[in-house]
């Protein structure tokens, strides 16, 4: 037979004070006996090259605008004018990057797109921005 307790259990709160005391005392105590050493790299003599011709960029970057027209630079150009840049940029195996605004037609970046397959260039992006 059980028989009731009529002892009531209080459950005490725990003060967190003392133990942020104790975290803040442990943290000045490591920050004080620790030393802190900076690691010496090594010194490398890199070698100085003297060139008279000015690196020339692996990429031909077009741009093409809210209003569909093509750059090339600061240069406007019509299609059949970029088409002899992508055959000059194929030549130099240069890589084609396309910055198309985001009203430009589709249809004008799918044609410059193709231009460049025509004309043997294989390395072909497309620049878009982060979310």
């Amino acid at each position: 037979m059980r028989f009731k307790r009529h002892v009531e259990l209080k459950k005490g709160q725990l003060d967190i004070a003392p133990l942020i005391d104790v975290v803040f005392l442990l943290l000045i105590f490591f920050m004080l006996t620790s030393s802190f050493m900076a690691q010496k790299g090594i010194k490398v003599n890199l070698p100085n090259a003297v060139s008279s011709e000015p690196i020339i960029s692996k990429n031909l970057i077009i741009y093409v605008t809210a209003k569909n027209e093509l750059l090339v630079g600061d240069e406007t150009l019509s299609f059949d004018k970029l088409d002899s840049r992508i055959a000059e940029a194929a030549r130099a195996k240069k890589h084609i990057l396309i910055k198309a605004d985001k009203k430009a037609s589709m249809g004008k970046v799918v044609a410059i797109w193709d231009l460049c397959r025509d004309a043997g260039i294989s390395n072909i992006n497309i620049a878009t921005g982060r979310k």
